[in-house]
């Protein structure tokens, strides 16, 4: 699961279950990107799911505190039970399965992450909320599929336009574009082609319910990056 904002978990739950996931990925720590850990928290805690080891949850290093800090609590060890906290830093690799997992520190004023995510020769790069940086260029170079943010309608230290996102999708030769985290300032409709105005290859703005089949890009619906169960990128922000 990428991301773990509010309705990301209501939406995984259309797909699969708590204790099929295999990790949760967090870009960074502002709460539309992980508020629905907590709720996943209480349900594998005290839901009716069993729990055979702690869900491996990778993010910044304050995670740990963040949490304790929303439960209430002097540290994160009662929570270790179910949350295995793992912490992220540039060049963080990992896998998972057949999933290679690449993260590299990115520009939003904090501690935040992109993810590049490979498997059997296919490609996936999400941007999580950043501003254009060098690190990101070289993580999103030649990929199948980017999922890049495009927040604000004038460029800022901590947001793509979607512009920049176009232009970010050309000069790293992607495949396939989606836009993402649309602010309210902007249009979906009217981001998405100017994204594609720029980028001119295949754009499209993300949908709630929607998979992309990564590597093909003349459909937007109908598959998964290999080694992904249906559904599992719903953990991805879709919405404003």
């Amino acid at each position: 699961m990428i991301d773990a904002g509010p309705g990301s978990l209501a939406e995984l739950l259309r797909h699969t279950t708590l204790d099929r996931l295999d990790a949760v990925w967090l870009s960074h720590l502002h709460l539309d990107h992980i508020g629905d850990l907590l709720n996943a928290y209480y349900a594998l805690a005290y839901g009716e799911l069993p729990v055979r080891s702690p869900l491996p949850v990778y993010g910044p290093a304050e995670l740990g505190s963040r949490l304790a800090g929303f439960f209430g609590l002097p540290d994160v060890a009662p929570l270790s039970d179910v949350l295995d906290l793992r912490p992220l830093s540039d060049r963080h690799r990992v896998r998972v399965h057949n999933l290679e997992l690449i993260s590299r520190a990115v520009e939003h004023g904090c501690d935040a992450y992109a993810l590049r995510a490979e498997a059997d020769g296919h490609s996936l790069v999400y941007s999580g909320d950043c501003a254009p940086c060098p690190s990101l260029d070289e993580l999103a170079a030649g990929a199948d599929l980017l999922l890049c943010e495009a927040n604000d309608p004038e460029p800022t230290p901590v947001h793509h336009t979607p512009e920049q996102a176009g232009a970010l999708a050309r000069r790293t030769g992607a495949r396939q574009l989606v836009v993402t985290h649309v602010g309210p300032l902007l249009d979906r409709f009217e981001a998405t082609t100017a994204a594609e105005a720029v980028f001119d290859g295949p754009t499209s703005c993300a949908e709630v319910a929607t998979t992309i089949q990564v590597g093909i890009h003349s459909g937007h619906h109908g598959g998964t990056l290999p080694g992904q169960i249906p559904g599992e990128a719903a953990g991805v922000p879709c919405h404003e």
